[in-house]
């Protein structure tokens, strides 16, 4: 577990940690055309994850989980050499889809290795401490980030992964001890590259749609094109593959099917929560982007808050997720009521109120549907939440800029919000007004989706029984369970596994 826990944190930490070395690195590669290239840096590393997701998901049902647990951080650790190693910003964007594909393993897999080594019966998983660990992460990444770029190498927010990642793939060696699948099946590369196909169309659309390029223009609508075929065709081939790379049979599960829609609105919304905080900050209230991101540190505040007290208050899992939606719904809802002149710690304790809210929803979406779903799809079920989340908060933030740009522009007859830093001082004033005004347009569209979570939240339905998985196989070409399941804790004797050591 503790293995684990580390994984988590080289995961939050390479999440955040980035952002606060942008301009060195730019200044360092290319201090000409570098800027217009940072946008790349998050695109490429956004691309990686999320287009192996469902692929993790089905080795770990088919190899189990430790070996795809060891290729995932072995591969992050490649890409983090490599991106150290960059010598411009197009090698640099490439190592980062590397590192990228390896780091879309790290929490998915790692919460499929926990699940495997929790114990019979205990339904509170991870969720308390994925919360508590995720606060620090995320209050530490931009701390460290900013220290290498101001008083040392920008390449050593990379370099930094090496040791932490070796001791964790040591470690993993050496302890985890899981049932040696005996039976194999085969995976579906044909719907994983269909999957990766859509994924990254749908990406580029909400990376460029509205910025780099109008939403008529002949890409985004190629693109537009694309992504709609290839989720055609991946929902075809998932409805007749033998061995499909996501089955649908999944989303015949109420459980799961709620836990995946939570987590998708949960991602659309901590988008419009996190990016147009930090420039409601930089824009209206003149704070620098280094203190804007230390800012996070309270949202981080109240999901530590949240993990310490998780276990401790005897809730059921559907009263977590029902508390963890309606803090983060009335935390972005305050925040839709910020003014020019809103003291700027109370918009400190509504980051807070939205941290402990997150704190209540990390880790245990995961847990309720390992519990829903079939255990030979564990895995699959697994990653599933990740890649809603990864989804929802792309197209949130694509979603919620344009909202920004089109309130903004009807409000100042057509004004842009970069181009209010050009305005002369006496007009000014009456733009950064509408500008907030945008902003908490944004936020109430937010706390909207945010209460849509709620709604389905407190109708969620909680597995019956314990289905702690077994990492047990199952025969070659049998997506179902057998007609007649074994009792809990059995397997049958043609499946039956070998232990390892």
């Amino acid at each position: 577990m503790i293995l684990c826990l580390l994984t988590i944190v080289l995961a939050i930490l390479d999440q955040n940690i980035v952002s606060s070395a942008v301009v060195p690195i730019v200044r360092d590669l290319d201090p000409v055309h570098g800027i217009d290239h940072v946008a790349w840096l998050v695109a490429a590393f956004a691309l990686g994850a999320t287009a192996m997701l469902p692929l993790y998901g089905r080795l770990c049902d088919v190899l189990g989980a430790k070996q795809v647990y060891l290729a995932a951080i072995a591969t992050f650790l490649t890409g983090s050499v490599l991106c150290g190693a960059a010598q411009s910003m197009t090698q640099l964007i490439a190592f980062r889809a590397i590192q990228g594909i390896g780091a879309g393993g790290l929490m998915s897999v790692t919460m499929v290795v926990m699940a495997h080594l929790r114990e019979p019966g205990d339904k509170s998983g991870p969720g308390g401490l994925a919360g508590l660990i995720a606060g620090i992460g995320m209050a530490v990444g931009p701390l460290v980030g900013g220290l290498f770029a101001d008083h040392g190498n920008w390449r050593w927010i990379f370099y930094i992964n090496v040791p932490l990642g070796l001791v964790i793939i040591a470690g993993a060696v050496w302890a985890l001890r899981f049932p040696r699948h005996t039976a194999r099946a085969s995976i579906d590369f044909l719907g994983a590259s269909l999957a990766a196909g859509f994924t990254c169309a749908l990406l580029l659309v909400c990376e460029w749609g509205g910025t780099r390029y109008a939403w008529d223009s002949p890409v985004i609508v190629v693109l537009v094109t694309a992504a709609v075929a290839g989720l055609g065709l991946f929902l075809w081939r998932q409805a007749t593959a033998a061995q499909p790379i996501l089955p649908l049979s999944l989303f015949r599960i109420p459980t799961v099917r709620t836990g995946y829609v939570i987590q998708g609105l949960v991602g659309v919304a901590m988008m419009g929560a996190m990016i147009y905080l930090m420039i409601y900050l930089q824009v209206a209230r003149g704070v620098s982007s280094t203190s804007a991101g230390a800012y996070l540190a309270f949202m981080a505040i109240g999901m530590t808050f949240s993990g310490l007290l998780d276990g401790r208050l005897g809730w059921s899992t559907r009263t977590g997720m029902a508390t963890g939606t309606g803090c983060f719904a009335i935390a972005l809802g305050a925040l839709a009521c910020t003014t020019v002149d809103t003291s700027l710690w109370l918009v400190r304790g509504e980051l807070v109120l939205l941290g402990i809210g997150l704190g209540q929803l990390l880790g245990k979406l995961i847990v309720v549907v390992q519990q829903a779903a079939p255990p030979h799809q564990l895995g699959v079920a697994t990653t599933g939440i990740r890649f809603f989340q990864n989804l929802g908060g792309t197209i949130g933030a694509a979603a919620f800029g344009s909202l920004l740009s089109r309130v903004f522009e009807a409000r100042t007859g057509g004004l842009l919000v970069s181009g209010i830093a050009h305005l002369a001082p006496a007009a000014r004033p009456a733009a950064v007004a509408s500008f907030v005004a945008s902003v908490d347009v944004v936020f109430a569209v937010a706390a909207a989706v945010m209460t849509v979570a709620f709604l389905f939240a407190v109708r969620l339905r909680e597995a019956p029984q314990d289905t702690t998985p077994a990492e047990a196989p199952r025969r070659p070409g049998a997506d179902q369970p057998p007609a007649t399941a074994p009792r809990s804790g059995t397997v049958p004797a043609e499946e039956q596994t070998l232990p390892v050591g």
